[in-house]
């Protein structure tokens, strides 16, 4: 009985990772460009000649889904969003980070920024600044940011060579390892916010199961500890 304690320990260390992720994507339903997470389990199996087998499962690996989250119509003059592929390129501080969240607006210097305050790039890696008193902003499909019929800026969209490179650094944005490649043919559109991608039917159902699976590895510890104190108690009479 003692590998399938085992066993279990391992699989409810795997599921509170995975309630922690579900509990994120669910408080994250309305973020905008959010990428719901979800958890990656693996499979450890020991066999041994003349030994009881003893398989052991570990969370230790999350995957993000990056699908598309639907477009919602703002009219702001600074929310961009993108159709396809890519991420807006942000400086924070001495930091580069991608985001699929285009929630824009100018601060005092005229910087087109985050809510954060991280600047937003254009395709040569410079911070987008639009002219003091521009009356009118418009952005066009292949990122051109022009201002009063003038062009400024092109936002630049990029992606990194693989997925795998990506590393959520807190909400919509990501740090990534090694080189960025632009995307050539990304859609801009200005006026609209991507919503996240979370499915927030789907989550609270798994937010369940996961629950349940819990209190059934639970149980059987239970069960396992107090059948050892019978067994201790018995023999020390």
């Amino acid at each position: 009985m003692e590998n399938a304690i085992y066993a279990t320990i391992s699989r409810q260390a795997g599921l509170t990772k995975e309630l922690d992720i579900v509990a994120q994507n669910i408080a994250n339903m309305a973020s905008t460009g959010y990428k719901a997470e979800g958890m990656v389990f693996s499979e450890h199996l020991r066999a041994l000649d003349g030994q009881e087998a003893l398989s052991m499962a570990r969370g230790n690996a999350r995957k993000t889904d990056f699908t598309q989250g639907a477009l919602s119509q703002t009219r702001g003059t600074l929310d961009f969003a993108i159709e396809g592929l890519g991420f807006f390129l942000i400086q924070s501080g001495e930091q580069q980070l991608l985001t699929r969240n285009g929630a824009f607006h100018a601060d005092a210097e005229g910087q087109v920024v985050t809510a954060d305050g991280a600047q937003l790039l254009d395709n040569g890696g410079a911070p987008i600044a639009l002219p003091a008193g521009a009356a009118q902003i418009s952005l066009g499909a292949d990122g051109v940011l022009s201002a009063d019929g003038r062009q400024i800026a092109r936002v630049g969209i990029y992606q990194p060579t693989s997925p795998e490179n990506l590393t959520r650094h807190q909400g919509s944005s990501f740090t990534f390892s090694g080189e960025l490649e632009p995307v050539e043919d990304a859609q801009t559109v200005q006026g609209f916010l991507e919503s996240s991608n979370v499915d927030p039917v789907a989550q609270i159902a798994r937010m369940i199961e996961v629950q349940r699976a819990y209190e059934m590895g639970q149980g059987l510890m239970e069960r396992e500890d107090e059948r050892i104190r019978d067994a201790l108690r018995t023999l020390g009479q």
